[in-house]
């Protein structure tokens, strides 16, 4: 599988990598439902057979249970074939489950230990601030310089190998990068988000901040996977069966335009999933997706999008449909 470069670092990275929310499982605020240890584990291993080299996490995804299964993989795959690991900091949760947001100084060195234990390893290779802002609020954590300064000295102590950002706007990102350069921005992006495209994609393209987008097939609704039936039916512990895509009256809207993904995705033999991920992979400062596996025979039938090049006419096509 091709590489590319993140930003200005040494990372080459392969144009899909491994998305392991979904495999945190349902128990905490923004779960995907019941997910099965093995199958998270038997699709990791999928993946670094078919050339994935990188494996996105967070404490937060299953209130630690995501990263032990990805250190439980990474010994699976071994140290000769280990895939880069990302994850995050930032969000914290209580004895409860409650989930709060801290950048202080003292909560980032303290996150960063606990994922290194949960992940069996001496090193992040790529670590990044989950979110700027208190969720429900609207402005920006006070604290963003504090966070950032302590991400850049656990860089400088060789704890974590490089340092980046989700979820900022270009304003908290002129305010971290006189501290330090960032390597990467992850902020949301697919036919159905498209509001980077204007400001966010071309500023990271200017200042060669790479940038891995996270759900390409908008939390799944784009896989070709979806039904109405499915999408109606979702479990409570499944934090889609409140978002409003799956939800009339966008829910008919986008399973039309899943249709369409399926019959472009029909002429090189692939999926409408492999499709969406593809069109976000087309932007020239787009380094890398993450792409949500929960299976093995879900790598299967999305690792195409690695190399589909989507013609121009297709392109348009889509866009059309799609426009912000």
């Amino acid at each position: 599988m091709d590489t590319r470069q993140l930003g200005t670092t040494d990372l080459q990275i392969t144009p899909i990598g491994f998305g392991a929310w979904a495999i945190g499982g349902p128990d905490y605020a923004f779960g995907w439902g019941a997910q099965d240890d093995d199958a998270s584990v038997a699709a990791i291993e999928r993946a670094v057979d078919a050339g994935i080299n990188w494996i996105d996490t967070a404490p937060v995804y299953g209130l630690g249970r995501s990263e032990r299964v990805v250190g439980r993989a990474l010994k699976a795959v071994g140290p000769s074939r280990r895939p880069y690991v990302f994850t995050k900091c930032s969000l914290v949760w209580d004895g409860q489950g409650a989930i709060s947001h801290s950048l202080k100084a003292a909560s980032v060195r303290q996150e960063l230990e606990d994922s290194l234990r949960r992940l069996e390893t001496d090193v992040i290779d790529l670590y990044q601030i989950h979110w700027s802002k208190t969720w429900g609020l609207a402005e920006p954590a006070p604290d963003i310089e504090e966070g950032w300064s302590t991400l850049a000295a656990l860089q400088r102590e060789g704890k974590v190998r490089h340092i980046a950002v989700s979820n900022f706007d270009i304003a908290e990102l002129d305010r971290i990068r006189p501290i330090a350069p960032v390597a990467s921005l992850q902020p949301p992006y697919s036919t159905l988000r498209r509001g980077i495209e204007s400001d966010l994609l071309p500023y990271c393209l200017a200042n060669r901040i790479g940038v891995i987008v996270y759900s390409p097939m908008a939390a799944g609704i784009l896989s070709g996977a979806m039904t109405r039936e499915r999408a109606m039916s979702l479990p409570a512990n499944d934090w889609r069966s409140k978002n409003p895509e799956y939800q009339e009256p966008r829910l008919a809207r986008n399973l039309a335009l899943v249709e369409h993904l399926r019959r472009i995705g029909a002429r090189y033999g692939t999926s409408p999933g492999a499709v969406a991920i593809a069109w976000t992979l087309r932007q020239p400062a787009v380094t890398g997706a993450i792409v949500g596996f929960r299976s093995a025979q879900q790598v299967n039938g999305l690792v195409a999008a690695a190399s589909l090049r989507l013609g121009p006419g297709e392109i348009d096509q889509i866009d059309a449909l799609t426009a912000p």
